[in-house]
């Protein structure tokens, strides 16, 4: 192989090499942010379970819950969905990383 087929191939590993640092560096501090917001996730899931998103949901819809209070975790399927959504992201990384 010629010297230009060797640059080349550098010239483009070099390429690789600098995107899956990127990425590596991405999911890194991707996982950090899952860790940290763990235990709020946590707590979504208790307060949908518990029976107490029921009530506040309840007040809202009999006008205890005052018009300028940000209240778009009691939507009908908001929170259930987010929660639904975190699950099968959290699946899929399952997924990806034991084919590793």
């Amino acid at each position: 192989m010629a010297r230009k087929g060797i640059i080349e191939r550098v010239s483009l590993m070099e390429a690789r090499y600098d995107e899956v640092t990127r990425m590596l560096a991405a999911l890194e501090e991707a996982i950090d942010g899952y860790e940290d917001f763990r235990g709020e996730l946590d707590a979504l899931r208790d307060y949908m379970d518990s029976g107490a998103w029921q009530k506040d949901y309840e007040a809202d819809e009999a006008g205890r819950i005052p018009e300028g209070i940000k209240r778009g975790v009691l939507s009908q399927d908001g929170l259930y969905d987010l929660l639904q959504d975190a699950g099968g992201i959290l699946a899929r990384a399952k997924e990806v990383f034991a084919g590793e």
